[in-house]
């Protein structure tokens, strides 16, 4: 106990004081929303990679989805690092960072106006980013219980308590300079936690070779009959493992609090070594703990009474108690750092593309103070609604809350995706083809969450539900872009001429001036 104790003080003084020391990064809107747009590749990479994975992914995710498919989950991480993170990066970084700089964009609703010369874009996007980021934000809390109550035996409502506290700290003090500092720190301990356990749990039933030849035995005739399937290489249900893995992948590239990573990056170099070193930490992690929730089978528990959630706890409670202080600080770095990236895209959306153009649209002197002010005063809002719907969903079984969550990714990358993808490299895409895929995102998955029955079978899982509606962006967009009214040409050329200028480059990437 007295390990665990040391461990949490530690982790909780080195944050609050990267709080403190950052507040001199957050004096006005763009230090405090964007660190300046000056963050290095280190910084950005680990943001964006603990910012994707929480400890929904690490006890939720990687614990039902290692049950449902076995050593085939595995492939869910490995989506999530070469099309959540390497092609994310790859694709969106560059034109990202260059298009949201030239149209002056802190945030993703605020792209949506100034690409499309729309007010009433940036407030759908905002609205939509509100209502489906705060459930998401409350399931964040649902992780630590069982690991607390396992390793603490305290009530779930004072970890609640504790890890709103601490964020809402170290978020106001530093904005996002402190975010990232404090996401670099939460992503050392993300990867070093996740191999000690994967080692530690796989010597339980012999090393890597006896536990996989241990699922090999394993039979479960309600999922399949095909001997050895929870160890085979695409698992009992291929469709299902590859909608999760465009769900969990695919997805990313739709996700404000994801995409907004790419506006705060200091230079071109910075991308090049930020693709790699986000790709290496999302192989580890996600990798990692989807391949460590693939053994899950081999603990037993009982999944109708416990939950999907007891999986991953279950396979820890054995370990000795050093591996546990560091499972519970890994899960923590993991929430707390979603935490911060969705409470300061919440805040920073309600306030840059709702509260003041709403409310203060004529109120320009002394703008930059006033809204500096009030993203941090709904940073701590947001926090509050988070850590009061956890407490009510943990409290009185609540269980729309939990599935709101899961439609949430579905709902916003749904959104999303297609409109800001398509928004980047072409210039037909119009206003109409954004509100459409908006329409279609949000509905589709609140349909979902409403109707659910009436849906054909194999929509009616959210993660299916979420995968098509992504996927149905990406036609629905040109489609709808080709067939409605385009915008000026004089309106697309100032957009777009910022991938035009001129800039000198090393001998590396050029060999003379005239190339």
């Amino acid at each position: 106990m007295l390990i665990k104790v040391i461990l949490l003080l530690a982790f909780m003084g080195v944050f609050i004081g990267v709080g403190i020391y950052c507040r001199k990064h957050s004096t006005d809107v763009n230090g405090f929303v964007l660190g300046g747009r000056s963050v290095g590749p280190w910084l950005t990479a680990f943001a964006y990679g603990t910012s994707y994975f929480s400890a929904v992914i690490f006890v939720g995710y990687a614990g039902q989805f290692g049950w449902k498919f076995g050593l085939a989950s595995t492939w869910i991480g490995l989506g999530n690092a070469f099309i959540g993170s390497l092609l994310a990066w790859v694709i969106l970084g560059r034109r990202t960072r260059i298009m949201t700089q030239h149209l002056d964009s802190a945030t993703m609703p605020q792209f949506f106006e100034r690409r499309f010369d729309s007010m009433a874009l940036k407030l759908a996007a905002s609205a939509i980013i509100f209502v489906f980021l705060i459930p998401y934000t409350a399931s964040l809390y649902n992780g630590l219980s069982r690991l607390f109550g396992m390793a603490f035996n305290v009530d779930y409502t004072y970890c609640i308590v504790a890890m709103a506290i601490l964020t809402a700290v170290y978020v106001i003090a530093g904005g996002y300079m402190a975010t990232a500092i404090n996401d670099f720190i939460q992503g050392i301990v993300m990867l070093i936690g996740i191999v000690a356990i994967i080692v530690a749990v796989l010597r339980v039933n012999g090393g890597l070779i006896g536990s996989v030849d241990a699922l090999a035995r394993v039979t479960d005739d309600t999922v399949s009959t095909q001997p050895g399937v929870f160890a085979s290489f695409f698992g009992p249900n291929p469709i299902d493992l590859l909608s999760v893995v465009i769900l969990t992948s695919l997805g990313t590239w739709g996700l404000p609090q994801m995409v907004q990573k790419f506006y705060a990056i200091k230079s071109e170099n910075d991308i090049h070594k930020g693709t790699i070193i986000s790709t290496f930490f999302a192989i580890v992690v996600a990798g990692g703990c989807y391949f460590l929730g693939g053994f899950g089978r081999l603990f037993p528990v009982d999944v109708k009474a416990d939950g999907f959630d007891a999986i991953i706890p279950n396979m820890l409670s054995n370990l000795p108690d050093i591996l546990i202080g560091i499972t519970l600080i890994l899960v923590l770095s993991a929430s707390m750092s979603t935490l911060s990236s969705l409470v300061l895209t919440s805040s920073s959306t309600m306030t840059l593309d709702f509260i003041d153009p709403v409310f203060f649209s004529k109120k320009k002197e002394g703008a930059e103070k006033r809204n500096l002010v009030l993203i941090r005063a709904f940073v701590a809002v947001f926090i509050l609604i988070s850590a009061v719907v956890a407490v009510i969903q943990y409290n009185f079984k609540v269980t729309f809350i939990a599935q709101l969550m899961g439609l949430s990714w579905g709902a916003l990358a749904g959104s999303f995706l297609a409109p800001f993808l398509y928004s980047l490299y072409w210039k037909k895409t119009t206003k109409a083809a954004c509100v459409v895929s908006f329409i279609w995102g949000s509905g589709l998955m609140l349909l979902n969450m409403i109707i659910k029955s009436s849906f054909p079978e194999f929509m009616q899982s959210p993660i299916v539900c979420g995968a098509i509606a992504m996927i149905g962006g990406l036609i629905i967009v040109p489609i709808v872009s080709l067939i409605t009214k385009k915008p000026s040409e004089e309106k697309i050329n100032e957009v777009f001429e910022c991938y035009d200028k001129k800039v000198l480059v090393p001998v590396t990437e050029a060999l003379t001036d005239a190339e």
